[in-house]
């Protein structure tokens, strides 16, 4: 799976399928994408490979106070990718939009729909969550065993 920025200077690949991919509705992604929700793919950030261009870290506020790192390109500002404190630099949530193939990407679960926008209507097959979920009890074992990995649990 390959992605770039709107402009090109940026270009990376995935080494591996994603772990889960959610579309978060909280207000907080809503402003900073400027749309009704985002999608991003969780993946080991060892397994973000830049093809091209070197992108800049920049530190968002959050709703947990905690800030996120956002990957941007340093020409047109798109973000690539973020870091959550949560999750830690280890793991990479990357804006599926960014993708060549955003559609090899459907959302496995949606998060924070207590504040979704009315008009957003939810597939009846995904999970989803008013705040957020259980990843022991929602993530494939196959999933669950890389994150252990990439955490040194295993």
């Amino acid at each position: 799976m390959q992605g770039q920025c709107t402009c090109g200077e940026i270009r990376y690949r995935l080494t591996a399928r994603p772990l889960f991919v959610h579309a978060c509705h909280c207000r907080w992604c809503q402003r900073e994408t400027g749309s009704a929700f985002v999608m991003n793919a969780l993946v080991e950030t060892a397994c973000v490979e830049r093809l091209a261009g070197q992108t800049v870290e920049v530190l968002t506020p959050s709703e947990s106070g905690k800030g996120q790192r956002i990957h941007r390109c340093p020409s047109c500002h798109v973000a690539l990718w973020s870091h959550y404190p949560g999750a830690g630099p280890k793991f990479a949530f990357v804006r599926v939009g960014t993708l060549e193939d955003p559609d090899t990407c459907p959302p496995d679960v949606h998060i924070f729909t207590d504040s979704k926008q009315a008009w957003v209507i939810l597939p009846p097959d995904v999970p989803n969550f008013a705040q957020f979920y259980d990843i022991e009890k929602l993530w494939p074992a196959a999933a669950l065993a890389r994150r252990a990995r990439a955490r040194g649990q295993v």
